[in-house]
């Protein structure tokens, strides 16, 4: 098994997975600390390190509210841990490989978690990447920065770096891309063979790089796990950016909220106190999320994915039944239909799949097919959840964590691929 290995800012170690035929490695930094006057910037190339980097557990998560205090049931599901170590220090990967040597080429999969890019982080129990790698490919998932930290704009931020004005988080992603690309043979994995996947905010993350001119090269396949959503009313929602213009509005107004009157007295604040106040002055105003900054991210990704303006790569996306229901109308499952319909007819020529998930959750909650709950099923981490499941929802996840894992490396799931007018949909359900 791959151990040890050697990749561009030095050796690394890691260690046997539940599964000694395995290896994982935490923690690894993939660009430079954004701390300091660093804070709101694109990140920078990681520092080398001299000796063995023991890739033993993971990294920090990003600066978000602390988890595990409340009694929802995302509370309950996976973010239980109220103490899990938090900073601005958070730009590491983590990678499960089943790779033997360098020379075994596998197919590689990027996962960036979900979380309304307000919250989330890579360890959540259910972004375990082992039950996927056993299948014969490479795992790798991405932190990235959030809320404030990520996705702040401001007429200062723009002066100071005209071609990185905002977006941090998006371009975080992109760096751990770049990363993967120049050192995943290290780990046993194929460069060119590299599928981005991620699930709510993650799965429109993905879409953002899909659409990005600058990544097209090296992604060879697209999953959007309910990432693909639009709200009939046309409103604001985190899915749809905003302007640049407006956006630097609201980070000026955020900076009066916050006391200060610039971006270096920002900087000098302490950043538990810019979360805390981040939460107060989101209870009324607009969250920070992605921008159109019009140089990385040039237009609404929807917008580019259905007019064909993006690599012409296999993509899967689908829905859970009971997810962002308006006015009885499922929102993600109606833009998915509208999506794919409208990208097929303007002339992408790559397959497209389509899934369903139905699955009802047992538990003394009751809750339904709420949004996120296929995780567990994706990456078959079901034995990590206290939900009593039964014989046949394990076997619903192995089949789907099987589907999973074969598009990444073929990239075909095993079921018919849509059709205009006919979407084919493989629905899951128990």
């Amino acid at each position: 098994m791959l151990r040890e290995t050697e990749v561009k800012n030095g050796r690394l170690r890691g260690l046997p997975g539940n599964d000694p035929r395995i290896t994982v490695y935490k923690g690894i930094p993939y660009a430079a600390p954004p701390i300091g006057d660093l804070r709101w910037c694109a990140p920078q190339p990681s520092n080398d390190w001299t000796g063995t980097y023991d890739a033993y557990r993971f990294a920090p998560i990003s600066i978000q509210d602390q988890p595990g205090l409340g009694d929802d049931v995302y509370c309950r599901e996976w973010h239980v841990d109220p103490d899990i170590p938090m900073s601005e220090d958070c730009l590491y990967l983590n990678i499960w490989t089943p790779a033997g040597s360098r020379d075994d080429k596998l197919p590689v999969l990027i996962w960036y978690f979900g979380g309304a890019y307000q919250w989330g982080y890579t360890t959540e129990m259910e972004f375990n990447g082992e039950r996927l790698a056993r299948r014969g490919i490479i795992v790798v998932s991405v932190n990235y920065r959030l809320g404030a930290f990520g996705f702040l704009a401001h007429p200062g931020l723009t002066a100071q770096d005209p071609g990185n004005p905002s977006n941090f988080g998006l371009l975080d992603q992109q760096a751990g891309l770049r990363w993967v690309y120049d050192n995943i043979a290290s780990f046993g994995g194929d460069p060119e063979n590299i599928t981005l996947a991620g699930q709510s905010a993650g799965g429109n993350s993905v879409l953002q790089q899909l659409c990005n001119p600058e990544n097209q090269p090296l992604i060879k396949g697209a999953v959007i796990f309910s990432g693909l959503i639009r709200f009939p009313d046309g409103g604001d929602d985190i899915m749809r950016p905003v302007s640049l213009s407006r956006a630097e509005g609201m980070g000026v107004d955020f900076l009066n909220f916050l006391g200060v009157s610039s971006i270096e007295e920002a900087r000098r604040l302490d950043a538990l106190f810019i979360r805390d106040r981040y939460a107060e002055y989101a209870a009324d105003h607009l969250r920070f999320t992605p921008i159109i900054d019009g140089i990385h991210y040039v237009a609404d990704p929807y917008d580019l994915f259905v007019s064909g303006k993006r690599p012409d790569v296999p993509v899967i996306t689908g829905y859970t039944t009971d997810e962002f229901i308006t006015g009885g109308l499922n929102c993600v499952k109606w833009t998915v239909g509208n999506a794919i319909n409208e990208s097929l007819r303007n002339g992408c020529t790559q397959k497209h799949y389509v899934y369903e998930f139905s699955a009802p959750m047992p538990g003394f909650d009751d809750p339904g097919v709420f949004h996120s709950s296929d995780l567990w099923f994706w990456f078959e981490t079901l034995n990590m959840c206290w939900r009593p499941f039964g014989g046949e929802h394990f076997m619903l996840a192995r089949k789907m964590c099987d589907h999973f894992a074969a598009f990444v490396r073929i990239h075909d799931p095993g079921w018919p691929a849509a059709a205009c007018d006919d979407l084919n949909i493989e629905r899951f359900t128990v």
